[in-house]
């Protein structure tokens, strides 16, 4: 490479790792599935889909076949981190040019950042929430003004962000050996949740025994297609990230069979059990409390003595471990890629953290109604096209063969137009492009209300449909051009 080269698209981060640095073994990248799934979100996801009219048994299912189709594009992308040791950044630029490549970084990016604050927001609320029940009671006082949040929940927003932030100081291996350590006490915890709610309640209560709403005669009847796709697509969207910018994991793995086995150990079966703990869990509230509890927080405040203190350490090692891997790792890995001669790893991580603080993630919270769906479906029509491209280039046009060094070489075999490969931007965009409509008409709409059903319907089909026609745009596109 030559020191031109080195300066505009490479850097100690970006470079490929070194058999040394591949240390991680399957039960590590386990281990990651375990501490990321294991978090609020995920919890809180089998209450939305039996507020829809599923039954239990619909709800737990469709979160696993939704992480089992997610896994798919993940190993198949995953792929690639583990033979080269490059990261997602660094992969796009096969398809994308060596350019080209920074606008899927960034959007990747910017849905992390959001992610990363929203995360850093519950956190700081876990703490604000419990240290009131500690102390006997809520914390209060006056909204800061320009702010809307009073002096306390912005301290405690702070506090959680500044535990994370040693770990954006002490890097990935950092956040792999936190990994590794807390998931065997996030499932030991689990199970001890699961012994309590059953304990307390004489049973697991009536919402195990709820039919589904869409039997006939029931609330929903027929309806079980309009509400099974739209949550299906919300489900591979909330790890539709992590299917893109999962080599910056797999480039650590010791070996091709590690990031397999763990991810396909790690990913589906335990989230479809935490749906199911989820679902155990609050069926008995109902008899404990005479009321639904979903929410893990709200249900730890309502514990007494030492179990608060423990939900309160047990939760903020939850948030604090799935967002620093989630949220964390791939934005530090593409802002560095914006520019890396600039914009190391470590810097890209403090970018990261300091958009979170700025973005105010309680306005955003605040102002978007449903945002679970709303933001998991939104971010997913914008993802599932840039899958769509990196797997149609690696797998059907270059047969899993890269020139590693090219991808850090300006005018290498990556430079398509001035370092763009237009038919990959084309591909995206018109990927993109039908799910536009419903996506306003989602999440904004008292503006834009006159969209028509068709569009509404596409959109339910956001991640696959974005995915299909940009893969196909783009390998007919580039079939027919030599592979250099």
């Amino acid at each position: 490479m030559t020191q031109q080269t080195s300066q505009q698209l490479w850097n100690e981060d970006l470079a490929p790792t070194s058999a040394a640095q591949r240390t991680w073994r399957w039960y590590h990248f386990a281990a990651l599935w375990v501490g990321m799934v294991m978090c609020i979100p995920a919890y809180t996801l089998a209450a939305s889909l039996i507020d829809s009219g599923m039954s239990a048994g619909q709800a737990v299912l469709t979160v696993f076949l939704g992480n089992l189709i997610v896994l798919v594009p993940m190993l198949l992308i995953g792929h690639a981190g583990a033979k080269y040791g490059i990261p997602y950044a660094v992969l796009a630029r096969a398809s994308f040019g060596t350019q080209g490549a920074k606008l899927p970084a960034l959007l990747r990016a910017l849905v992390a950042c959001g992610w990363y604050g929203i995360q850093t927001w519950f956190g700081g609320m876990m703490i604000y929430t419990l240290l009131g029940v500690l102390i006997g009671h809520p914390l209060e006082g006056d909204k800061l003004p320009g702010l809307g949040i009073n002096l306390g929940q912005l301290g405690c927003f702070l506090a959680f962000w500044a535990i994370q932030f040693y770990y954006v100081v002490h890097g990935i291996d950092a956040i792999r050996k936190l990994e590794t350590y807390t998931a065997p006490v996030k499932i030991l915890i689990c199970f001890l949740l699961l012994w309590w709610a059953y304990d307390k309640a004489g049973g697991f209560g009536p919402i195990l025994d709820q039919p589904s709403q869409f039997v006939e005669g029931g609330k929903k009847a027929g309806q079980f297609g309009a509400v099974f796709w739209p949550s299906l697509t919300a489900m591979v969207g909330f790890w539709a990230t992590l299917a893109l910018n999962i080599p910056d994991f797999t480039r650590f793995a010791k070996s091709q069979k590690d990031q397999l086995i763990g991810q396909a150990i790690g990913l589906p079966g335990p989230m479809g059990l935490l749906a199911a703990l989820a679902v155990f869990v609050t069926s008995a509230t109902v008899v404990i409390y005479g009321k639904a509890i979903w929410d893990p927080v709200d249900l730890s405040a309502r514990m007494s003595g030492a179990a608060v203190l423990i939900a309160l350490i047990v939760l903020l090692i939850d948030t604090v471990s799935v967002n620093l891997a989630a949220n964390l790792v791939g934005p530090a890995y593409d802002f560095s890629a914006l520019n890396p001669r600039a914009i190391s790893y470590k810097t890209g991580g403090y970018i990261t953290a300091g958009i979170a603080i700025v973005m105010m993630p309680w306005k955003i919270l605040e102002s978007t109604q449903g945002y679970i769906f709303t933001w998991l479906i939104g971010y997913s029509a914008l993802l599932g096209p840039v899958a769509g491209i990196l797997i149609v280039d690696y797998y059907l046009l270059r047969k899993t063969v890269l020139k590693v060094d090219e991808l850090y070489r300006e005018q290498g075999a990556y430079r398509y137009s001035n370092g763009w490969n237009w038919a990959a931007v084309a591909a995206f965009a018109l990927g993109v492009l039908p799910n536009v409509p419903g996506f306003l008409n989602a999440a904004f709409p008292a503006a834009f209300p006159e969209v028509a059903a068709v569009f509404k319907q596409v959109y339910t089909y956001a991640w696959f449909v974005g995915l299909a026609i940009a893969a196909i745009v783009y390998y007919a596109a580039m079939a027919k051009k030599p592979k250099e």
